[in-house]
C-alpha cells in the first residue's frame, strides 16, 4: 500500500488535496453533504491504490532481434512477446523499450484487457546509421488505473545485443599477389588441415624444391622425401586497418575513420569470398579472437565485421608491431592507411618485407578537412617502400580504386615480364668478354 501511495499521478494527488479540503471546510463550515464529497473524492485515489497495490500480475517477456548482425542503414526488427502468467487480472499497462539515441526514439505502447492466460506480440522496427554494439532493453512497465490516479512501475532486467556493421560495398576480382601461403611458386607451403604425420611424400625428384623436404620422414626412409603436390594448401591474407587518432580527420560518421573501417569491411568480405583465411590488425596489434582460422567464408566475414563495428580511433601514435613474426611471412598483405609521416616508415619496410605481396589504400584524410588539400596521401610514400597503393578520397568510390588497384598490378606485371626478357640479351655477351651491342669478332675502342 506503501509504494501504491508512492505511485500517485498528479491527477491522484490532486484528488486526495481536493478531498482533504473539502472534508476541512465541511468541518469549519458545518456542511455535511460537503464533508460526504470529500470523502467521495478523498476515497477514490485510496481504493485505486489498494487494488493496484495487491494486484499480482506475473508477466512474462521474451524478446527476438533478427537479424542480431545489421550492416548500418538497414533495419531490424524487435519482437516482444508478452504473456500474463498471474490469475488475477492487471489494469493498464504501459510499455517502453529502452534504446540507445542512434537507434530512434523509444517504443512506447498501452495494453489493456490483460486477465488470466492473456498473451500479445508487439514488433517494431530499429535502424542505424552508425556501426557499433548496442544494448536493447530493458523494458519499463507501468500499471495505471481506468481514472489515471495511480500509477506503478516495474522493469525487466533482461537486455538483447544489436551489433551494426559498417557498410559494405561489392568488389571485382582484381589479380592478388602472394595469395597462397606457400603455394605459389618458390614459395614454402604450409598446411591446410591435418597434422605433420598425415603428410603424404615421395621421393626426392632432381628439381623439387628443398624447402618441401620432408625431414621426418627422410630420417626414418634413410633418403630425401619431399612432401606431394596434390595437398590442399590454404589462402592467408592480413586486413590492416590504421585506426590511430593522429592519421585521421574529422567527427562521426563523416569522418576520414569510418571510410577507412567500411573500406576495410569491404576488403575483408571480398577476400574471404575469394577463399582466404582473413586476419585483422589494427594499429593496436592483433586480436587474438580475429586471427587465421580455418572457417568457412560465411563463418568468417561474421567475425570479421562484428570486429570492425566496434574499432575505436587508437591514441597512441605509433603502430604496434608484435604482430610481424617470421610466421606471419610469405602472405597477403592489404593496408587501410590513413596519414602516415617519416616514423612510420621502417614499419611500413618491416610489413611490407614481412608479406608475399603488400596492397595498400591510402585515405586522403587531409581531403576531408578541405577540398584544397586534396592529393597530399601516402600513396608516394607507399610506392618508394615498395608497395602497391592507391589514393582514397571523399568523392571516390572504393570499388573504382579497387579496380585501380587491379590495373596498378598488372602494369607491374608487365614492366618485370619486360625486363626479365631483356636480361638474357645482355648476359651472355657479358660472360664471354664481349661488351653489350658489340659482335664477336669486333674491337672495342
Amino acid at each position: 500500500m506503501r509504494e501504491a501511495l508512492s505511485g500517485l499521478t498528479v491527477r491522484g494527488r490532486a484528488f486526495v488535496a481536493a478531498g482533504v479540503t473539502a472534508i476541512v471546510c465541511a468541518i469549519v463550515l458545518g456542511q455535511p453533504s460537503l464533508s460526504r464529497v470529500g470523502v467521495l473524492v478523498l476515497a477514490l485515489p485510496l481504493v485505486s491504490a489498494f487494488f493496484i497495490g495487491r494486484s499480482r500480475y506475473r508477466l512474462a517477456l521474451v524478446r527476438t532481434v533478427n537479424p542480431q548482425l545489421v550492416a548500418a542503414g538497414q533495419p531490424a526488427s524487435v519482437s516482444l512477446q508478452l504473456a500474463n502468467e498471474g490469475r488475477t487480472p492487471s489494469g493498464i499497462l504501459l510499455l517502453e523499450d529502452h534504446l540507445p539515441y542512434v537507434l530512434g526514439t523509444r517504443p512506447r505502447f498501452v495494453l489493456e484487457g490483460i486477465g488470466h492466460g492473456w498473451h500479445r506480440d508487439v514488433t517494431y522496427q530499429i535502424r542505424s546509421d552508425v556501426r557499433g554494439r548496442f544494448e536493447i532493453g530493458p523494458v519499463t512497465v507501468r500499471v495505471k488505473d481506468p481514472f489515471g490516479l495511480v500509477e506503478l512501475g516495474r522493469a525487466f532486467r533482461t537486455t538483447v545485443p544489436l551489433t551494426v556493421t559498417p557498410r559494405t560495398v561489392r568488389l571485382s576480382q582484381i589479380p592478388l599477389g602472394g595469395a597462397w601461403t606457400g603455394s605459389g611458386d618458390n614459395r614454402p607451403r604450409a598446411f591446410a588441415m591435418g597434422s605433420a604425420e598425415d603428410v603424404t611424400v615421395r621421393e626426392y625428384r632432381r628439381g623439387d624444391d628443398l624447402r618441401r623436404v620432408h625431414w621426418r620422414s627422410s630420417a626414418r626412409v634413410g633418403e630425401l622425401m619431399v612432401r606431394r603436390e596434390e595437398q590442399p594448401w590454404e589462402s592467408r591474407a592480413t586486413l590492416f586497418l590504421d585506426n590511430r587518432v593522429v592519421a585521421h580527420r574529422g567527427q562521426g560518421i563523416a569522418s576520414s575513420l569510418e571510410a577507412a573501417v567500411s573500406a576495410a569491411a569491404s576488403i575483408a568480405v571480398h577476400l574471404s569470398k575469394r577463399g582466404f583465411t582473413v586476419r585483422l590488425v589494427t594499429a593496436a596489434g592483433e586480436d587474438a579472437a580475429n586471427d587465421w582460422h580455418t572457417r568457412s567464408a560465411d563463418l568468417n566475414t561474421g567475425p570479421l565485421l562484428e570486429a570492425l563495428a566496434v574499432v575505436q580511433p587508437h591514441p597512441r601514435p605509433s603502430l604496434d608491431t608484435g604482430w610481424l613474426t617470421e610466421g606471419a611471412g610469405d602472405g597477403l598483405l592489404v593496408a587501410v592507411l590513413g596519414h602516415i609521416d617519416q616514423h612510420d616508415v621502417p614499419v611500413l619496410r618491416r610489413m611490407h618485407a614481412h608479406s608475399g605481396a603488400s596492397l595498400a589504400i591510402a585515405v586522403d584524410v587531409d581531403a576531408w578537412l578541405s577540398p584544397e588539400a586534396a592529393g597530399r596521401d601516402a600513396s608516394a610514400l607507399l610506392s618508394q617502400q615498395g608497395w602497391r597503393s592507391v589514393s582514397l578520397g571523399p568523392a571516390d568510390r572504393l570499388e573504382t580504386v579497387w579496380e585501380e588497384l587491379g590495373r596498378r598490378h598488372t602494369q607491374s606485371s608487365r614492366s618485370r615480364g619486360v625486363a626479365a626478357a631483356a636480361a638474357p640479351v645482355v648476359a651472355p655477351a657479358v660472360a664471354s668478354g664481349v661488351a653489350p651491342g658489340v659482335a664477336p669478332g669486333e674491337g672495342v675502342a
